[in-house]
């Protein structure tokens, strides 16, 4: 296993980390198979994967309910004594924090859940333009600082779904940020924060970690023929998996890769997979630039995301909505963007708030028919999150 410094944390951190958000399961999202999880932690750990990240909602039945992934995790770490050989990572569930006591309220069941009396990285999840304005009115610096002081929490960070601006704003509020988790594949450079954000925690000097690396799993599934024959041209033959995990590894601005594994396979795989460094070459390098052009091709409308559109009189937030739509067209399976679309997006800015007031026709350089893509994407999702 190879190792990098997780930024200003100092920590040694496997470039391989252990997601717990897709362990696997029996009848339910809930219902984790904890032998097979068992198996999967004991074989990556002994092989040296040093940190495990986990959250409060992972495997609920519902979205952003209190999930089993951190009770499984914590009686797992207690019974097989591994919590010392481990960096335990887990976050704080913004959205529901209502009053200050709030916090300390949830990191203490967390607490209790992982059997732990501290946590290494403590992170503030998934924050938003909506999260970050009510978490930061509620004292939450505050809190961090308490946790930070006292030894429950050895080092503070964030995850973020938002675009560049909004993570620096979130950044520049709090010196003693260590650690940021954002999203980041080689199809994702200019989605969300990406390669921008990647640049700006490497000037700091912050710790980064990278989730769907394989984007929910659809850059090495249902690959189309085209992005074959795309991949068979490279000068050195590598899996879909090889690709996706090595061109984040040759990132210096990367320092760990989350993995959300679901069987003792996957876990070798990855493990064999970063425990050597494969040196792409510039040439296929720019191969890989050519695969997310052609994947882009199969997107569902031509958004570019210009922004003209916004703001809707309404409040439907329009680019997002045709953000997560065109992701899931062109991976095939809305199951991942349906996540993303319920969950970051608000209630009453989702597509089917659109009341076709027409006063968004003609603006659109791409020349959409707005209401009636909105149409598309109301239709494709629905309104509720049903894909567990």
């Amino acid at each position: 296993m190879l190792y990098r410094e997780l930024g200003k944390t100092k920590e040694k951190v496997s470039i391989l980390g252990f997601g717990a958000m897709r362990l696997p399961t029996k009848k339910s999202n809930a219902d984790i198979d904890i032998e097979e999880t068992e198996r999967m932690l004991k074989y990556g750990i002994e092989n040296g994967i040093n940190i495990i990240d986990t959250a409060y909602p992972y495997h609920s039945d519902k979205l952003g309910g209190h999930g089993n992934s951190e009770a499984v995790i914590g009686n797992f770490l207690k019974e097989n004594s591994y919590r010392d050989d481990i960096l335990l990572s887990t976050k704080s569930p913004s959205w529901l924090m209502e009053k200050p006591s709030d916090f300390e309220y949830y990191f203490e069941q967390q607490l209790k859940d992982l059997q732990t009396d501290y946590i290494d990285i403590y992170l503030l999840h998934s924050l938003t333009e909506t999260d970050w304005p009510k978490v930061y009115d509620l004292n939450v610096l505050d809190f961090l600082d308490d946790c930070l002081s006292s030894g429950r929490v050895k080092h503070v960070g964030f995850s973020s779904h938002t675009e560049i601006d909004y993570v620096i704003e979130i950044i520049d509020e709090y010196p003693k940020w260590e650690v940021c988790l954002t999203q980041m594949n080689y199809l994702d450079e200019y989605y969300q924060s990406g390669v921008m954000g990647l640049d700006y925690f490497k000037e700091l000097n912050i710790g980064s970690m990278i989730m769907e690396p394989l984007r929910g799993g659809r850059l090495i599934q249902n690959i189309p023929p085209t992005v074959e024959k795309l991949w068979n041209k490279a000068e050195v033959k590598r899996t879909p998996l090889q690709w996706a995990f090595q061109y984040l590894y040759n990132r210096d601005d990367v320092h760990c890769v989350l993995s959300g594994m679901t069987s003792l396979e996957q876990v070798k795989e990855n493990v064999e997979i970063a425990s050597e460094i494969d040196v792409i070459s510039e040439q296929d390098q720019e191969l890989i630039r050519e695969v997310a052009r052609e994947y882009r091709t199969y997107i569902g409308n031509k958004c570019t995301r210009c922004g003209y559109c916004m703001p809707c009189p309404h409040g439907v937030d329009i680019i997002n909505c045709f953000t997560e739509y065109n992701i899931a067209h062109m991976m095939n399976d809305p199951k991942a963007s349906a996540m993303q679309y319920f969950s970051l997006i608000d209630d009453d800015s989702r597509a089917d708030s659109c009341i076709r007031c027409m006063e968004c026709e003609f603006i659109c350089p791409q020349m959409i028919n707005i209401p009636d893509e909105l149409d598309k994407v109301y239709e494709y999702f629905g309104s509720e999150f049903d894909h567990f």
